[in-house]
């Protein structure tokens, strides 16, 4: 391990239902954060043929925000706010849950229909203490909306905060970075300091080099803060950078809900039980044009 590496996290294989396996990053028991990043999910690529589809049946979420990106593929959107919308590679779909939304995440019908390959990432970012109960909200940021540009033989798309003059037009209660680097023939860089108090590199595909230590695919390094960091990129790389501030102390994760008090937790998952047995209730409403189905509490 470099003095430039705090720690190397492996990912952990999770199966998430219908034969959908993702590789589960954070959080880890040695590292339940990286700034406001508290869960971190890689799945793909994985190849439906025509006729087979991604389901994730309505569930809630509580006190934080969800984060879609993809690399390959579509996914169709619903939500107890009314939102329905096709997220497609390189936008960003940005839910804020606050007290309580409900949504679901399915093949869009022409991707059911044709088939399809899917390749992205699902992160949770954890609201701050004093945004946790707010409204919930949705937001959708198209590709030609996010700043984009090259550096060192780098593509680099800023997906929320701000990295070399930069910034997304994300907006989140937080000091918080997300950037998605590819070098299809190798590039070099510094990951200055300056960019988070926290950061963590994770390899999507390809390897890197910081120091004498090599990230495969699949692997996070958490970074050392305040150093200035030399990463080489080898050919074929894909990667991301994420962190942000510390937190405003630490959260509970339990099922689809982060909270900073157990209570509010516990709270929730009745809220759901009866939502799920009145069909909707004033906190989890029902998912306009998808309530039939939901993902009971475990």
């Amino acid at each position: 391990m470099t003095n430039a590496i705090v720690r190397t996290i492996e990912p952990r294989a999770k199966d998430l239902g219908g034969g959908f396996r993702v590789r589960r990053v954070l959080p880890f028991h040695a590292q339940k954060m990286v700034g406001p990043f508290i869960f971190f999910d890689h799945f793909g690529p994985v190849d439906y043929a025509p006729g087979e589809s991604f389901d994730v049946r309505p569930h809630p979420h509580i006190g934080l925000s969800t984060v879609t990106y993809l690399f390959e593929g579509a996914i169709r959107h619903q939500d107890s706010l009314g939102t329905d919308l096709v997220i497609r590679p390189g936008a960003v779909n940005w839910m804020t849950a606050g007290h309580g939304i409900v949504h679901s995440e399915r093949t869009p019908a022409p991707e059911r229909e044709a088939g399809q390959r899917m390749h992205g990432l699902q992160t949770w970012v954890a609201l701050p203490i004093t945004e946790e109960d707010c409204a919930p909200a949705f937001t959708h940021h198209s590709a030609d909306s996010l700043p984009s540009f090259q550096k060192n033989g780098a593509s680099i798309r800023v997906l929320a905060g701000e990295a070399w003059g930069y910034s997304s037009p994300v907006e989140f209660p937080w000091d918080i970075l997300y950037i998605a680097i590819e070098a299809p023939d190798g590039a070099s860089m510094i990951l200055p300091a300056s960019l988070a108090e926290e950061r963590a590199l994770y390899i999507v595909s390809g390897s890197a080099r910081i120091d004498d230590e090599t990230a495969e695919e699949g692997h996070m390094l958490v970074i050392a803060a305040g150093e200035d960091i030399a990463v080489e990129f080898l050919p074929g790389t894909k990667a991301v950078v994420c962190g942000g501030a510390t937190m405003d102390g630490p959260r509970k994760i339990e099922w689809n809900f982060v909270a900073s008090d157990t209570d509010k937790i516990e709270k929730a998952k009745q809220d759901w039980e009866a939502s799920t047995k009145l069909h909707g209730t004033d906190r989890f409403p029902l998912v306009p044009g998808d309530e039939a189905e939901w993902i009971p509490l475990p």
